[in-house]
């Protein structure tokens, strides 16, 4: 576990090392994902998220440096489920010097709370099936595996 860590909301100052951590998530998502573009892509609309009453983005520091990242985003449920709105966990990020310590867990624990803050007890995330040290640490948080989506090219 590490020490000195603080978990804050993120903002514009942040604004460089979230799109660098961006990439990392799409490079480690890479080899699990034949269909992704090729070359530089991107995911996110972070300066969106970074003014949305529906959106959450923390960061985790350690002597003033950025290590990991997440977001929390406000999302419609589909009109048959039991909720109408619930919480999408997503941009998962920790620079690798700091993976397996914990720091994952904080940004989820605090993910979570301005989730319920909104009301929203419903939180999801994706996570790819080949992807199992995530599946496995996502499942020490207490997430479930729910459905498995295919597909076939």
């Amino acid at each position: 576990m590490v020490h000195n860590i603080i978990i804050r909301e993120a903002n514009e100052d942040d604004l460089n090392v979230l799109l660098q951590f961006e990439q990392g998530v799409i490079s480690a998502e890479r080899p699990y994902d034949p269909t992704l573009g090729k070359g530089k892509i991107t995911y996110y609309d972070l300066n969106e998220f970074l003014i949305s009453d529906d959106a959450k983005i923390v960061v985790a520091e350690s002597d003033s440096k950025l290590i990991a990242c997440g977001y929390a985003l406000k999302k419609k449920a589909r009109h048959y489920l039991d909720h109408e709105f619930y919480s999408y966990l997503g941009f998962m990020y920790t620079h690798p010097d700091f993976r397996g310590q914990g720091v994952n867990g904080l940004i989820v624990d605090a993910l979570k709370k301005w989730s319920l803050s909104k009301g929203l007890t419903e939180i999801r995330l994706t996570v790819y099936d080949e992807n199992t040290p995530a599946i496995k640490a996502y499942e020490k948080m207490g997430f479930k595996k729910h459905i498995i989506e295919m597909r076939i090219s």
